[in-house]
């Protein structure tokens, strides 16, 4: 079967987001013995936590400009360069202070991921397949997730930890090779699946200036709803493993299966999520009536998070985790999409990189407000409890302050 230009690159962005974050777990995979290696408090580590985000957030709002200004190929490239070699920078620091600059530098390269994904998609697809797409280049962060704890430990324990850091980091430079090799501007008139798409980033540019384009109310309720729900993922993704050895005595050797097996329900969540609100809208129901449905089926089941503390048993505290995680990535999936309904192509970028410095602001304040309870407490019931009604907060908040939208798009009965 022949895949149409549109899918391959959406492949490719599959691709970027998996080695994205396995650039990232690698940290947290080692998190354990490089507490114990270098004596760090639970707030420092907090602290290098932070490093990433600070910078990821500066980052998203410079990349989204630069996307939107000089277009995707170059920008994208240049932030996936960056991010390979910080990641491979890790290898030589030294302490806390060491690893923190690696990640602050690891975090403005990733910056770049998200915002160029979501515009290449907003781009090349029509608006029944974007939140499938969206959901589908996602995925890519749970696959990630899911080779880290398989792959990692494996390096570490056979050739030394350092290598860890510069194998996975390596694989952003053979990435690199495909994306110039494949990706061609968009040109006016896109095909999807012998359909005519209007590609307004080429068709139409904004007059628009950045704070025009920020301050509208819907910019700021996405912005809003991120900073209230992102969190959770990024508490998943560098607590996890902390939380499993501390409370449930598995070994780093030993994280393999039970964060496969969370990440593997995020990766059903994140494609079922998309899938289901692109099914909405083939059957007739309306883009955004669509996209309010799945994420509330999303934040319902991302209630399950507040039993974790609740549970003494290592699979059952998975099963919730994973659960909770997979209506996470349903979720994305969906915001994403209802950010390119809502925004010509040529502001994607911007509303992306400001909506993610939000998500990162609010993933800032939980990481340090779960350093300092974990330093006074050591217990995970808590956040855990607060972290799974985030979502439904998210919901009331998006669906009251945007009651309806004009989507961008020409819409499907013209496709």
């Amino acid at each position: 079967m022949k895949i149409s230009y549109a899918w391959k690159i959406c492949i490719l962005l599959f691709f970027s987001t998996t080695i994205n974050y396995l650039d990232r777990h690698v940290l947290s995979i080692l998190a354990p013995e490089l507490q114990h290696l270098y004596n760090w408090s639970e707030v420092e580590y907090s602290y290098i936590v932070t490093s990433f985000q600070v910078s990821y957030g500066l980052g998203v709002v410079l990349t989204g400009k630069l996307l939107d200004k000089f277009g995707t190929k170059w920008i994208f490239a240049i932030g996936v360069a960056l991010w390979s070699a910080a990641g491979m920078a890790h290898a030589f620091a030294k302490g806390a202070v060491g690893f923190g600059l690696a990640r602050f530098s690891l975090g403005l390269g990733e910056s770049v991921n998200f915002p160029a994904s979501v515009k290449t998609v907003a781009e090349l697809f029509p608006p029944s397949q974007k939140a499938f797409a969206t959901g589908f280049f996602n995925a890519g962060s749970n696959i990630g997730a899911i080779v880290a704890p398989l792959l990692i430990p494996f390096i570490a324990y056979r050739f030394g930890w350092q290598w860890a850091f510069i194998l996975i980091g390596a694989l952003g430079f053979i990435w690199l090779f495909f994306w110039l090799l494949i990706y061609k501007k968009p040109e006016l008139p896109l095909i999807v699946h012998e359909q005519v798409i209007v590609n307004e980033q080429v068709a139409v540019k904004s007059s628009k200036t950045w704070k025009q384009v920020v301050l509208k109310r819907e910019v700021l309720t996405i912005c809003l709803v991120r900073f209230i729900s992102d969190p959770t993922w990024w508490f998943l993704l560098y607590w996890l493993p902390k939380f499993l050895n501390e409370t449930k005595a598995v070994s780093t050797s030993s994280l393999g299966w039970p964060l496969v097996a969370v990440y593997l329900m995020a990766d059903v969540g994140s494609l079922a999520g998309g899938t289901y609100s692109s099914y909405l809208i083939k059957i007739g129901k309306g883009i955004y009536a669509a996209r309010k449905q799945a994420l509330l089926v999303c934040a319902l089941m991302a209630l399950l998070l507040c039993g974790v503390g609740f549970t003494d048993d290592l699979w059952t505290a998975v099963i919730l985790i994973g659960l909770g995680a997979a209506a996470h990535c349903g979720w994305t999936a969906n915001i994403f999409a209802t950010i390119t309904d809502l925004f010509p192509s040529d502001e994607v970028g911007t509303v992306m990189g400001v909506a993610t410095l939000s998500a990162v602001s609010g993933g800032i304040v939980l990481s340090l407000l779960t350093g300092r309870i974990l330093e006074f407490t050591g217990g995970y019931g808590g956040i855990f409890m607060m972290v799974g009604c985030t979502y439904l907060l998210g919901y009331f908040l998006l669906t009251r302050l945007i009651p309806e939208i004009k989507t961008n798009q020409t819409q499907e009965n013209g496709l």
